[in-house]
């Protein structure tokens, strides 16, 4: 391809699927494990094992739903949201059992759980994208036995991806219908406060987030097919597209692979390696003090 076609850093495919088998389904979720293995999802359910280079992977589980977003915990479980049961589910990944963790919060079912995010608590935090073009609740958080809350009841339009910023101290959601990041103060206590506008982003439609160590939120774009980056002070600039979207395939969730980017292809079937200089801040967060009264938080 052209640079009229491919714009920004280099870019790559790790995992072609088009090419050798298993063939991956329009992955939409991707995650980084602790030793480098690439994880994304499938439109059946599927959940593939990629190794880091790309060479190999393989079917590990099925939710025979389809996987949206997924993020590891601290013990290197992994956590997978699904659309068709609208709910999350949680795969050993020592033992290869997967089992339902959630389908929503006491007053709050899941109507369409779409990313996982873990807070410095160790609180899963999974966006509720409620309906398309209709706003809605929410944020959620659950605690490690699947019980939780409604942490930020919105209203979001499409809530999206999520991020927590390298301290914790503030968790970015992406809007994808309403072209925008908000960005949501979190306070000692792990509540919510403040919320506002980090940035609009008009005629683009924002899906997943990644935070680099300069403080920079890296934006994986599903229309078009492009990876943004937002600088600290606010600037915004395309890391990278592809107008002919096969590269860069609407691209959906985005994790870091040292310090390379990954993207997920809903419209086609690879993940995309970017090589933008960059470095994501470990994930989950470092820990960090809370107050006493953030400990039964969502019990």
């Amino acid at each position: 391809m052209n640079d009229e076609v491919l714009k920004g850093v280099p870019m790559s495919v790790l995992c072609d699927g088009a090419v050798t088998e298993p063939r991956l389904s329009h992955p939409e979720g991707v995650a980084v494990a602790a030793d480098g293995f690439v994880w994304c999802g499938g439109e059946r359910g599927e959940i593939y094992r990629i190794a880091p280079d790309g060479s190999s992977r393989e079917i590990v589980a099925s939710t025979d739903g389809f996987c949206l977003g997924m993020a590891f915990d601290r013990h290197g479980d992994l956590f997978v949201c699904d659309q068709k049961h609208a709910a999350v589910f949680r795969l050993q990944t020592s033992t290869g059992k997967l089992e339902l963790f959630a389908e929503g919060v006491a007053g709050h079912r899941f109507r369409i759980p779409n990313y996982p995010a873990f807070d410095p608590a160790g609180r899963l935090f999974v966006s509720d994208s409620w309906e398309f073009g209709t706003p809605g609740p929410g944020v959620i958080a659950l605690d490690p036995d699947g019980t939780g809350e409604v942490w930020h009841s919105g209203p979001f339009t499409f809530a999206n991806g999520l991020a927590f910023s390298a301290d914790g101290t503030r968790l970015y959601v992406a809007e994808t219908f309403r072209h925008a990041i908000s960005v949501i103060d979190v306070e000692g206590d792990g509540s919510a406060g403040a919320t506002r506008d980090l940035v609009t982003l008009p005629g683009a439609y924002p899906d997943g987030l990644a935070v680099a160590e300069d403080g920079s939120l890296i934006v994986g774009c599903y229309q078009p097919s492009q990876i943004l980056r937002v600088r600290p002070d606010g600037e915004v600039e395309v890391v990278g597209e592809d107008v002919s979207a096969h590269l860069l395939a609407h691209p959906t969730n985005i994790a870091f692979q040292g310090d390379a980017l990954l993207a997920a292809n809903l419209g086609r079937w690879h993940i995309t390696k970017l090589d933008v200089g960059l470095r994501g801040v470990p994930l989950p967060p470092p820990a960090r003090p809370l107050t006493p009264s953030s400990l039964g938080a969502g019990s």
